[in-house]
């Protein structure tokens, strides 16, 4: 079983990793937004809502 090793990965063999967010009710990629939408999506804040654990 391999524990934790340095992986190293050429840029051919990388895959591009596709960031998805809802937006107006639907999901879309954030790379179809325009200019204007991704400076928005860049200036968001993330957070965690605290509530109940089960």
């Amino acid at each position: 079983m391999n524990t934790k090793q340095d992986i190293k990965l050429k840029d051919e063999q990388r895959t591009r990793c596709e960031v998805w967010t809802r937006v107006m009710g639907y999901h879309r990629p954030t790379t179809s937004f325009n200019p204007g939408k991704q400076a928005e999506y860049a200036e968001r804040k993330f957070f965690t809502e605290r509530g109940e654990r089960t």
